[in-house]
């Protein structure tokens, strides 16, 4: 799969600007709670439309697969990145099947009937690469979190 990535220059507020309208709207009409944590604005190197667009995949994986109790985003800072962590309540996926989350064409056991290839978080992995940044996974508590890495710009 080839991904076309611009390499430019943008504010985290734009893309979470938009993460927030699009998602407060669509999760309180299901009455999932959807919450953003604080953060301060920041210069990000990447593509704005290819992180808001893995941010997306996220939450909507989130939505598909999570209990509708809540999802919430979070921000840290680690060297010279920005760490944007995506947590939704009711994780069911078994711990041995984790590594394989960001694999082509792999569904969990916990997916039951839903619809989906297979391809969504690894299309996310590959645009965090082509973006020099990352995304990684883990589960604690009954919750998901994915975290993405996004470089900031120096």
């Amino acid at each position: 799969m080839d991904f076309e990535v611009k390499d430019s220059e943008f504010y985290l507020s734009d893309v979470i600007g938009n993460i927030e309208k699009y998602y407060s709207d669509k999760l309180s009409v299901t009455g999932t709670a959807f919450s953003t944590g604080d953060y301060s604005n920041c210069l990000l190197r990447g593509d704005a439309d290819r992180l808001e667009e893995v941010l997306q995949n996220i939450i909507e994986n989130a939505i598909k697969y999570g209990d509708g109790h809540s999802i919430s985003l979070s921000f840290s800072d680690e060297e010279n990145c920005r760490l944007i962590t995506m947590t939704n309540t009711g994780c069911t996926l078994p711990d041995n099947e984790l590594p394989h989350i960001f694999d082509s064409f792999w569904r969990s056991s916990n997916t039951g009937s839903q619809q989906g290839s297979g391809l969504g978080l690894y299309i996310c992995r590959r645009l965090m690469e082509l973006m020099n940044g990352s995304i990684y996974a883990d589960t604690n508590s009954g919750c998901m979190n994915i975290t993405v890495v996004c470089p900031k710009q120096n």
